[in-house]
């Protein structure tokens, strides 16, 4: 079952990390019943009492200090990424509200996706919902589906749900466990940042049902807000390519973003792309 603390299932999982050697404990306990260091060890190295870590752990230290927060991520050396996470998670933002509906698309946003033809561009949400596409990005990676039409709003149209749910996610992505991962890094952040969203919550409650393989990544709690990636891709007509994604996220609070897709200058990704674009231009 998913933790009643947030802040908890994480701390746990970056403890899970550290062996006693890492920070320079003796073995001590020699059969642990979890992995990592235990709440007695790490609480002393971070400056803390252990009765205060464990009320932290429990969510019920809303006043924690900047100081203690930083102490806590120094000694579990979480990234940058990861050191925003615990500070949202230590200090949940109560405004977003729980009746939050639909994302609409931003019309800035809008006019990227719109402005763009020659690249593979998407729209996305705060949840991780698909809110727009050009044309190559449909054809690109949704080839067996229709959901592109204007006006309609397929089931899948989650790139969280289609990595798990839809098998050909599996097919397009040469290395779909790393995507996997990233989709759930994402939606974790998504989670720490709108802690009242009932349609985040939901998805993350639907696929803990659906899928065990969500359910395992998941309780790793990846975090990562996938700026940057390279994947390569298994297109039926195309073959495999390489594309790099860079995601812009808007400047306001509305969660949304744009990922825009790019091969490599002179690569015969490049060269696919190209010969794509040019085949919807004389189909249009």
């Amino acid at each position: 079952m998913p933790s009643a603390s947030p802040i908890g299932a994480f701390l746990r999982s970056r403890r899970a990390r550290l062996r006693p050697g890492d920070v320079g404990l003796g073995e001590g306990v020699r059969r642990r019943r979890v992995p990592g260091l235990r709440r007695e060890e790490f609480a002393p190295l971070a400056g803390v009492s252990v009765g205060y870590y464990t009320r932290l752990e429990q969510g019920q230290t809303p006043n924690v200090s900047d100081a203690v927060l930083d102490a806590i991520a120094r000694t579990l050396r979480l990234d940058e990424e990861e050191r925003a996470h615990l500070y949202r998670l230590a200090r949940p933002d109560r405004r977003a509200s729980p009746d939050t509906g639909p994302d609409r698309l931003l019309p800035g946003l809008r006019a990227v996706v719109d402005s763009i033809v020659d690249l593979p561009v998407l729209a996305v949400g705060r949840a991780a919902d698909y809110l727009a596409w050009n044309r190559l990005a449909h054809a690109l990676f949704a080839w067996n589906q229709d959901f592109a039409a204007a006006g309609r709003r397929d089931p899948m149209a989650n790139i969280v749900r289609q990595d798990f749910l839809d098998p050909m996610a599996r097919e397009l992505h040469v290395d779909w466990r790393q995507k996997a991962v990233d989709g759930v890094a994402y939606l974790q952040v998504a989670a720490g940042r709108y802690p009242r969203d009932r349609a985040i919550a939901a998805l993350i409650a639907e696929l803990r049902e659906a899928s065990g393989e969500f359910v395992e990544i998941w309780e790793t709690h990846p975090i990562g807000t996938c700026a940057t990636t390279t994947r390569r891709y298994r297109h039926p007509a195309l073959g495999e390519l390489t594309l790099t994604a860079e995601f812009l996220r808007s400047r306001d609070d509305a969660g949304q973003g744009v990922s825009i897709f790019s091969a490599a200058p002179g690569s015969e990704s490049e060269a696919k792309l190209r010969r794509l674009a040019a085949e919807l231009a004389q189909a249009s």
